[in-house]
């Protein structure tokens, strides 16, 4: 646990283990399915390998995960699915409140593994379908993605997989944030030309109904 505040309050208490640098973000990824070390560390891709065990460790010590039968899973514990609504209600906040984003809080690999998560499997067509997305704005090394979808399946790769690519999406990275935060709808981006879907037809109409966006997206912004 952190320092402690030395106070009674149930808030300071909760805070003393929850307020350390990454601990809510592990959390979330637990939550949204994440289980294994290297699934929990896609989902926070600028944190050291160390800092992730320490912190997972910590976590089981604190009673909010534990790990499974096979030692190489970690699992919220009853505890830690209390936090549920905490981190919902702090999405739900920081995307009605903070709006500004800085280039450094963009980072594609988090968002093609967000996105990857999110997928409407039953609106995808049958067998193997390959999205490549293009991020002109960024670094070479950064600038293409592969997200290939099966039935029930998805994974990202961040070199060729191979495979036939069914559809490309190319747009900024700003703008592929913006509509995955529902700030700025796939419609008015394909309109707009910010972003731009190549491949058959049939497919390019379909790729925005793919992806489900995260519940907080739908969260009304402040006038």
């Amino acid at each position: 646990m952190g320092a402690s505040y030395y106070q009674f309050c149930p808030v300071a208490k909760a805070m003393e283990l929850l307020d350390e640098r990454w601990t809510l973000l592990i959390v979330r990824e637990l939550m949204s399915g994440s289980e294994r070390f290297n699934e929990v560390r896609r989902g926070v891709p600028r944190m050291s390998p160390t800092l992730l065990s320490k912190r997972l460790s910590q976590l089981v010590r604190a009673g909010i995960v534990t790990r499974g039968a096979d030692g190489d899973r970690y699992v919220l514990t009853p505890a830690g699915e209390e936090l549920r609504p905490v981190v919902e209600a702090l999405a739900l906040w920081g995307i009605r409140w903070i709006g500004e984003l800085g280039d450094h809080d963009l980072d594609p690999k988090l968002l093609l593994w967000d996105m990857r998560r999110r997928i409407d499997h039953d609106a995808v067509p049958d067998g193997r379908t390959v999205v490549l997305f293009g991020f002109p704005d960024v670094p070479v090394r950064e600038r293409h993605w592969w997200l290939v979808l099966a039935p029930g399946d998805a994974d990202v790769c961040d070199m060729d997989p191979g495979f036939e690519v069914s559809v490309t999406v190319t747009g900024d990275l700003r703008q592929m944030v913006r509509i995955w935060r529902g700030d700025l709808r796939w419609e008015d981006a394909l309109r707009s030309g910010e972003v731009t879907v190549r491949g058959p037809e049939s497919l390019r109409r379909a790729v925005p109904g793919w992806f489900v966006l995260p519940p907080f997206a739908a969260a009304p912004r402040p006038a």
